[in-house]
């Protein structure tokens, strides 16, 4: 019998929610890894077992079949372990919520990414990692939009769907349906590798912070005018401390808050991610 090589062992972790949202998908992920990789498929019914599921990976390469969020949370917790260094992820996007995903190289229809998954090549990334040990792979925002609607996971489910359908039906009618209104401007002090970029005094529309090349982070500041609109502020650099009011923030698929100062520093080729060659 042929021994398979650790690096070709495969522990494939499907997230609940890809498995309610899109079973289809999640089969087909799971065929076309079996037929290249010695797989262990892991079902975890929670975050718990989730995290158990990669703790316990032994020398088996990591793959998350799930949406945005799973990715972050295998992320988040190798990071807590102090382990992302020595283990590369890699991502078959299944779910609602794929925009992370998508910028981050991924191909999301299933076949192309089990596939990239088996034939693709580790790519080391930079990482924001904040003062609370939270982490920011591809965008964080302040202060935070207000949260999207709810994820298709919640229309699938048919008992939700007909008590959402009875509760419209025993409602009253509004006349008119309110729009969700945005952030307001904020008072912020964004610093940037030490350096005032805008102070309190000068209200802002939102700050927004992504990882760059080289460990540095690309920061830009959009300032509230009275009459012409303000010229985006932009700056380069490893650390940002902003502070003021209690604020929220979007990391990647996350909110966070709410906070009065908040601390992000870049970390080099932190995280791991398999990508497609070339």
């Amino acid at each position: 019998m042929t021994e398979v090589a650790a690096s070709d062992q495969l522990l494939v972790v499907i997230d609940p929610v890809a498995r309610r949202t899109d079973g289809e998908s999640v089969r087909i992920a799971k065929d076309v890894l079996s037929a290249g990789a010695a797989t262990k498929v892991c079902l975890p019914d929670g975050p718990e077992e989730f995290a158990r599921a990669l703790t316990r990976r032994g020398s088996r390469r990591p793959v998350v079949v799930g949406d945005d969020r799973a990715l972050l949370r295998a992320v988040s917790l190798l990071h807590r372990q102090r382990e992302l260094a020595a283990c590369a992820l890699s991502l078959v996007p299944v779910g609602g919520v794929l925009s992370l995903a998508r910028s981050l190289g991924v191909p999301t229809g299933a076949v192309a990414a089990a596939r990239a998954v088996l034939d693709g090549a580790e790519r080391r990334l930079d990482l924001l990692v904040d003062d609370s040990d939270g982490v920011v792979l591809r965008a964080l925002r302040i202060p935070s939009a207000p949260s999207p609607a709810a994820p298709a996971a919640a229309s699938a489910n048919p008992w939700l769907r007909t008590c959402q359908t009875l509760v419209r039906t025993l409602a009253a009618r509004p006349a008119r349906l309110a729009s969700v209104p945005g952030p307001g401007p904020a008072r912020l002090r964004v610093e940037v590798d030490g350096v005032l970029v805008v102070d309190l005094d000068q209200p802002v529309a939102g700050v927004s912070v992504a990882p760059g090349v080289s460990g540095a982070a690309d920061v830009e500041v959009r300032p509230v005018s009275v009459g012409a609109e303000a010229a985006p502020l932009r700056v380069v650099g490893r650390r940002v401390t902003v502070s003021g009011a209690d604020f929220r923030y979007r990391a990647d698929a996350v909110v966070g808050g709410p906070v009065r100062t908040r601390t992000w520093t870049v970390r080099e080729g932190a995280w791991g991610l398999t990508l497609p060659a070339g």
